[in-house]
């Protein structure tokens, strides 16, 4: 059994919309209420893996690829994470698509789950709303193509597999 946990991610620094913080806080509160002990953390911030006994990587999606800082995390911590269990979620369908059916984890989530052995990944709608700094952002907003696709529930119902495996484990 795994007691303390670490979940981390990768997002733009200074979003104004904090989705995929938002995301690992709701997993980090499912994982509690099952008796886990967890800090949350920016993968920027996270300065060593020894501690926990199990982590969540989660990052946000741009263009076809995981936030660098969650890809630079999963690089730095390579190898501790590979004698840990580790589960990874994705940030980002700015539509219901991560509702409607099973999005897999793009090439180099895919590459890094091989490598290490990662329990399971999946995709959560993410959260681009007015208000949203950066060009990028801005040009989807533009576009019309953003709005709020975070599924609480099926974040919640992810989370408690998790936790089952750390509590049963």
């Amino acid at each position: 059994m795994a007691d303390t946990v670490l979940v981390t991610y990768g997002t733009t620094n200074g979003s104004t919309n904090g989705s995929t913080a938002r995301t690992a806080e709701a997993v980090a509160d499912v994982l509690r209420k099952a008796g886990l002990t967890v800090d949350v953390l920016p993968a920027r911030a996270v300065t060593g893996v020894a501690p926990y006994e199990a982590v969540v990587v989660g990052g946000a999606l741009y263009a076809g690829r995981w936030h660098k800082d969650a890809r630079r995390f999963v690089r730095r911590h390579r190898h501790v994470l590979a004698e840990r269990p580790v589960w990874f979620f994705s940030s980002g369908p700015l539509d219901a698509s991560a509702s409607e059916r099973n999005i897999p984890p793009v090439r180099g989530v895919r590459r890094a789950m091989t490598r290490l052995e990662v329990r399971d990944h999946i995709t959560f709608g993410g959260c681009l709303e007015e208000g949203a700094q950066g060009r990028m952002a801005g040009m989807i907003l533009r576009s019309g193509k953003g709005g709020d696709f975070r599924d609480f529930g099926a974040i919640e119902t992810w989370t408690e597999r998790v936790a089952d495996a750390l509590t049963q484990g």
